[in-house]
This record gives structure tokens, sequence and C-alpha cells, in this order.
């Protein structure tokens, strides 16, 4: 009988000590919005995130930055086109056997997406820090992880 009222308890004690949620009210700045990734608003395999997400003006001036084609290597390609409903569309084949479009949202880290339902994100660097011997030494690029990462030509 000692066991249950410490079983109740656990549980209790755990919800007590959980962080409250980040504020996602659209009125908070970029930094105040930091928390876990939304999950996406179109379903499975699509949607425009939003935590950490910019202020329309300042989003369209780095979109036009990251539109285009990024080339990777042995046939991996990034394309990236804005969406009329607002963020943008990646076009990706990103090893030999996955090809797939994503949509996807311009933050201050990068390009946001959600890929087989995992919150992944572009980054800008450079081609030494794809890690890919192919792009090395290429300046402007974008790393999704060690091992995937698209250069401008």
């Amino acid at each position: 009988m000692t066991k249950r009222p410490f079983l109740l308890a656990v549980p209790l004690a755990l919800a007590a000590c959980a962080q409250p949620a980040p504020d996602p009210s659209p009125s908070a700045t970029p930094t105040e919005r930091v928390g876990p990734l939304a999950p996406p608003r179109d379903g499975p395999g699509g949607g425009q995130l939003r935590d950490n997400a910019l202020e329309p003006a300042a989003t369209a001036a780095l979109e036009e930055r990251y539109l285009g084609r990024w080339i990777g290597v042995e046939g991996t390609f990034l394309d990236v086109t804005r969406r009329e409903a607002g963020g943008v569309t990646l076009d990706m084949q990103w090893d030999l056997d996955h090809r797939g479009t994503f949509h996807g949202s311009v933050t201050a880290e990068g390009l946001r997406f959600m890929r087989n339902g995992i919150a992944e994100t572009a980054v800008p660097g450079n081609g030494d820090a794809t890690g890919l011997k192919w792009l090395a030494g290429k300046k402007d690029c974008l790393i999704v992880k060690s091992g995937e990462g698209y250069c401008r030509k």
C-alpha cells in the first residue's frame, strides 16, 4: 500500500518541474520565440515552420539570398522557390535514392523544413564545412548536416 502514494506523486512532481512553453504570440520577437519546432501546418511532409520566423520584411530580404539552384555531389541538388502562400518550397535530391519537395521557412538560422518527419535546417556556410571533398573551397553553400551540402556554382 505504501507504493501507491509514491507512484502518484512522481507524475505530479514531474509536471511541476516542466518548463513553460515559449511565447508563440505573433508579437514576440524572433529571439522570444525560441523553442522546439512547431509541427508543420499542412500535415506530414509539408507545412511552414513558425518558430524563430522573421518578420515579413526581413524574411523577404533573406529569401532572395536563398532562392535558386544549389548543387551538391553525385547529382544531388536543392532548388529553392518562393511560395505564394508565404515561405519557400525546397525541391531536392539529397542522395542517390531520395528526392522530394518540402515546404519551408526562412529563419535567422537558415532554411527550416520538415523532411520525412525530421526537422532540418539548411544553414549558410562554405564548402569545407559540408565535409564533402567535391565542395571543398566553395564559398557560398548551404549545409543540412555533415555530408549533405549544396553550393552555388
